[in-house]
C-alpha cells in the first residue's frame, strides 16, 4: 500500500510517505517555506497544508498523486470540540470546516488525488502509531508494547493511554478529556515566563535547572494524577505565584523556581500516570509521542524511577510525526505489515554532482578533501566553528549529524560563542554527540545508545572539566550517541577528533540562527554559513573555509 500522511492542524504542518509498511520519506514544511513551525506567515497559516513537503515525498518515491492507496490526515473532525472551557467557538469552528474541507484541498493541491482516499485519523492516534508502530521493538521479534501520547490538544482531548499488539491493533484504555491538558499547562507557562508559546517549551525546561522546586505545594491541586489514567492539569493562577516575565527580559530566579515547579510536578504525574499504564498493559516496553514526550528530563525520569524496561521516544514526537503516524495507522489498518523506523534522517538529499553545481553557481572557492572527516576533525581541533552538512535532512526538530554546528567542547567559552552565533538565551545549553562504544565512560542515568536526543544524562565527575562546553548547571547533558553502522561518516569524524584531542565529544547543535528553521538545502547551507560567524561549512565532500567567499547565490 502506498499512504502519504499529512499534519495542518495546529502547528508544524508536515508529510511523510509510507510504501509497504516502510517508511520512505517525511518532512517538516517548514524545511521548504523557511516560516519556523509553519507560523511566521498569513493569518491561519498553522492550518497550512504541507504542499512542498508533499510533493516532495512523492517525487522521492517515483510516484503520482494518483498512485496512492490512502491520504492519511491527522485530524478527526468526528471528535472535535466547537466550544468548551478555553476555546475560542468561532475558531474551533473554522477549524473544523477547514479540516472537513481538507479532502478537497488536497485534492487540488496534489492534482489526480481522489479526494474519497482521504482518511481522518484522531490526532492522538496518529501520535501514538508513530511512536509504537515505528519503535524499533520488533527488532527483537513482534512484541507488545505500552503508548502514551500527550500533548497541548487534539480534537478533545489531550493524552491517550494504550497498547499495541504484535499485529499493530491499539487498545485505548485512558482518553484525557479537555481542559485537562499536561501539554496545555506547560504551554501557559511558557508564555507566562515571555517565551513563545507551542514553541519554545524546550527554554523552560534549560530554566528550570536554575531554579529549585519551591512551588510545588502550591501547585498539588492543579497538576496532579487523579487515577485510572487521567489527570489535573488546568487552572493554574500563575499571577498569584510569580508575576509574568514580560517578552525579550530576562527570566529571574522566582521564574527559574516557578520553573522548576512545573517540571516537577509534570514528571511526578508522569509517573504515577505510566505506573498506571505498566500496571493495566504488563509491558515491559513503552513508546512515546506528543510534545510531552519532548521533554527529556521527564522521559530520563521515567527510564530511572518508572516500571518500563525499554521506552522510545519518537524523534519527531511533535505534531510533525502525526503525518508519519497516520500514514503507519492507515497502512496497518490496509494489512501492511510495518518497518519500525531506521532513522530520523527521512528528509532531502543531495548528491555530490549536485553540491559541486551549487557550490560552483555561488562563485565560491572550495576544495574537496581527500578525508572530509579528518580535515573536518583538524579545524574542530583548532576550534573552528563548523557548519556539517551530510546526508538526508533530520525530520524531528534535533540535529543529529546531518544539519549540525560542531564544536570543541573542551573550551568553556564556546557555549557562549555558539548562543550568541545562533541568538539564543544564555542558560540554554547546547548537546554533545560523542561516539557509541565511548558513551558508557561519560554518561550515566540514561539510556544508552541514546541516538535521537531526547534523554539527559549525568555526565561522569572526572568529564566535566574536560567537556565543559556541554555540561549543563545541574551536571547532565542531552546526549547523542553515533553508531558507526548507522552514521558511518559521522562516527569517522568523531574517531579522527578522539584521536587528536583524546576526547571522543563534539559540541552538536542545530544548524540554524535565531527564528528560523534548521537548514535543510545546501542553498539554505550558504546562506548561514554567509551570515554567521562560522568557520568551515562541510557540504558533503566539500570544505568552504571562511575568507574565501567570492561571489554569492543569484
Amino acid at each position: 500500500m502506498r499512504v502519504l500522511g499529512v499534519n495542518a492542524v495546529f502547528h508544524d504542518p508536515a508529510a511523510a510517505l509510507v510504501v509497504d509498511g516502510r517508511t520512505v520519506a517525511a518532512a517538516e514544511e517548514e524545511r521548504f517555506s523557511r516560516r519556523k513551525h509553519g507560523k511566521e506567515a498569513v493569518p491561519f497559516s498553522t492550518w497550512e497544508l504541507p504542499i512542498a513537503s508533499m510533493r516532495w515525498c512523492l517525487k522521492e518515491a517515483g510516484l503520482a498523486p494518483s498512485d496512492l492507496d490512502a491520504v492519511a490526515y491527522s485530524y478527526d473532525p468526528s471528535l472535535a470540540l466547537e466550544e468548551g472551557p478555553g476555546l475560542d467557538p468561532g475558531w474551533e469552528r473554522l477549524r473544523l470546516i477547514y479540516v472537513e474541507r481538507a479532502p478537497y484541498f488536497l485534492s487540488t493541491a496534489l492534482p489526480g488525488l481522489d479526494p474519497s482516499r482521504v482518511v481522518h485519523v484522531p490526532h492522538h492516534v496518529a501520535h501514538a502509531a508513530s511512536a509504537a508502530l515505528a519503535a524499533p521493538f520488533t527488532a527483537e521479534g513482534a512484541v507488545d508494547r505500552a503508548v502514551l501520547a500527550a500533548d497541548g490538544r487534539g480534537e478533545n482531548t489531550s493524552h491517550l493511554a494504550g497498547s499495541y499488539s504484535a499485529s499493530g491493533e491499539l487498545r485505548v484504555l485512558a482518553r484525557q478529556p479537555l481542559p485537562e491538558s499536561l501539554g496545555l499547562v506547560y504551554e501557559e507557562l511558557t508564555q507566562h515566563l515571555g517565551f513563545r508559546r507551542s514553541s519554545d517549551e524546550y527554554k523552560v525546561m534549560a530554566l528550570a535547572s536554575y531554579g529549585e522546586p519551591s512551588m510545588n505545594e502550591r501547585l498539588k491541586d492543579t497538576i496532579a494524577y487523579r487515577g485510572d489514567g487521567l489527570v489535573v492539569a488546568s487552572g493554574v493562577d500563575w499571577e498569584t505565584l510569580v508575576p509574568a516575565c514580560p517578552p525579550g527580559e530576562e527570566p529571574t530566579r522566582e521564574h527559574a523556581d516557578l520553573a522548576a515547579s512545573v517540571q516537577d510536578r509534570t514528571e511526578e504525574v508522569l509517573l504515577e500516570l505510566v505506573g498506571w499504564l505498566h500496571e493495566q498493559t504488563g509491558q515491559r516496553r513503552l513508546a512515546m509521542a506528543g510534545g510531552v514526550a519532548l521533554n527529556c528530563v521527564a522521559n530520563s525520569r521515567i527510564v530511572r524511577e518508572g516500571p518500563f524496561d525499554d521506552v522510545w521516544v519518537q524523534p519527531a514526537a511533535g505534531d510533525a510525526g502525526t503525518a508519519l503516524g497516520a500514514a503507519l495507522q492507515v497502512a496497518a489498518d490496509l494489512g501492511d505489515e510495518i518497518t519500525p523506523m531506521s532513522g530520523a534522517d527521512l528528509g532531502r538529499g543531495w548528491d555530490e554532482d549536485s553540491l559541486a553545481a551549487i557550490l560552483d553557481e555561488a562563485e565560491l572557492e572550495y576544495e574537496r578533501p581527500d578525508d572530509i572527516a579528518a580535515e573536518v576533525a583538524r579545524a574542530l581541533s583548532d576550534d573552528a566553528l563548523v557548519a556539517w552538512f551530510q546526508g538526508r535532512s533530520e525530520y524531528g526538530p534535533r540535529a543529529l549529524g546531518h544539519r549540525s554546528l560542531l564544536a570543541d567542547p573542551s573550551r568553556e567559552e564556546n557555549l557562549e560563542r555558539l548562543n550568541r552565533v545562533k541568538g539564543r538565551e544564555s542558560f540554554r545549553p547546547v548537546a554533545p554527540m560523542v561516539s557509541v562504544e565511548h558513551a558508557p565512560e561519560i554518561f550515566s542515568g540514561g539510556p544508552l545508545p541514546s541516538p535521537y536526543m531526547l534523554f539527559v544524562h549525568d555526565v561522569a565527575p572526572e568529564w566535566r572539566d574536560r567537556i565543559p562546553a556541554v555540561v549543563h548547571v545541574d551536571g547532565t547533558a542531552r546526549v547523542q550517541t553515533v553508531d558507526p553502522e548507522d552514521d558511518p561518516l559521522t562516527a569517522r569524524l568523531l574517531s579522527e577528533f578522539a584521536a587528536r584531542t583524546g576526547s571522543p565529544v563534539l559540541v552538536n547543535t542545530s544548524l540554524n540562527t535565531a527564528g528560523r528553521p534548521m537548514v535543510d538545502s545546501p542553498r539554505d547551507a550558504l546562506e548561514c554559513f554567509g551570515s554567521a560567524p562560522v568557520d568551515v561549512l562541510a557540504l558533503g565532500p566539500f570544505l568552504v573555509r571562511r575568507g574565501r567567499i567570492t561571489g554569492g547565490l543569484r
